[in-house]
């Protein structure tokens, strides 16, 4: 989301284990390699999995489809977004499957190294933003604009923040601008960070069982929107360049139609695979209906994807190669 955590498989079942359990984070092991990424004469794909759900739930549609129609061998890696276009550049992985934006990294890669190219659009658009539940937007419908939160920030302390209000974050590893967005608008907050995705949806779900006020950076699609309905928050209208220097943003997040990401020999050279994944496409529907049985119906990646790849063949069917 700009966001996540890093860890390489060393075998197919353990990326497996690895993939059930990313959202709750993992060591750093970036620097190692899959043993099959750009394996001459091979046919094996490694996906860089990104530790949120919705990535999640891209890569595992994806490996099946690679695995049951085109005959492949699928490693799966586990790296923070900004290493994995390092590896995406050097070949140790052949595909990112979903990325919600790095000029520096396009700058690098795509544009002076060539050694990354476009995948194409993942189909679905992402938008990071503040929220709070709505059951509090509907008691105090002035919360919604960013200029009255500090008349709010009482209701949302809790002992981590110090006497300011709470603004939650995940992990630490994710790209954010709420620590200069605080700052630059001057308010009585503190970024507080849950760990990881899956902390900051527990306390997310403890809070609202509990009827109580809470902000939070959040981010669409997700699926926890269906169990906790949130509303966002309106920060200063997004325009191209707001953001340019990460010190002085007073902006919102834009809305960013996310991308895939292809190592440049594999794109070129990796056959029926690199066709597949350029030609997957798919909503922001079926994303969510995919993560929602992996990280709340407590499926195992494997049979959320199956499960969808049988309910949806017109689908899938039409991002095979021709």
């Amino acid at each position: 989301m700009s966001v996540r955590t890093p860890r390489a498989a060393a075998a197919v079942a353990a990326a497996t284990a690895l993939l059930t359990l990313s959202a709750c984070g993992a060591a750093d092991m970036t620097k190692q390699s899959s043993p099959y990424a750009n394996a001459a004469g091979a046919k094996t794909v490694t996906l860089s999995v990104q530790s949120w759900v919705g990535a999640q739930a891209d890569v595992a549609v994806a490996k099946r489809i690679l695995e049951k129609e085109l005959g492949y061998r699928v490693d799966t890696v586990q790296i923070d977004e900004v290493p994995a276009w390092d590896a995406l550049s050097q070949g140790r992985v052949d595909a990112i499957m979903e990325d919600w934006g790095h000029p520096e990294q396009e700058q690098r890669y795509v544009k002076d190294k060539k050694t990354i190219v476009p995948g194409g659009d993942v189909g679905v658009t992402g938008h990071i933003g503040w929220y709070v539940p709505t059951y509090f937007a509907k008691k105090h419908p002035d919360v919604t604009d960013w200029k009255n939160l500090n008349k709010y920030a009482k209701d949302f302390r809790t002992p981590e923040s110090g006497g300011k209000g709470q603004l939650m974050d995940g992990s630490p590893s994710y790209v954010t601008n709420d620590k200069a967005l605080v700052k630059n608008l001057g308010l009585d907050y503190k970024v507080v960070f849950a760990g990881s995705e899956a902390a900051q949806i527990t306390q997310i779900e403890q809070f609202a069982k509990q009827k109580k006020p809470f902000l939070t950076y959040w981010y669409k699609p997700q699926w926890l929107f269906e169990k906790v309905p949130m509303t966002e928050v309106k920060l200063p209208a997004y325009k191209e360049g707001c953001d340019a220097d990460p010190a002085a943003i007073k902006c919102a997040y834009p809305h960013t139609p996310l991308q895939k990401y292809l190592n440049a020999d594999f794109a070129e050279n990796g056959g029926k695979a690199a066709e597949f994944l350029k030609r997957f496409h798919w909503s922001e529907a079926d994303q969510n209906e995919v993560s929602l049985m992996i990280a709340d119906k407590k499926m195992s990646p494997e049979d959320a994807a199956e499960k969808w790849i049988t309910a949806n063949e017109p689908k899938w069917k039409a991002w095979l190669p021709r």
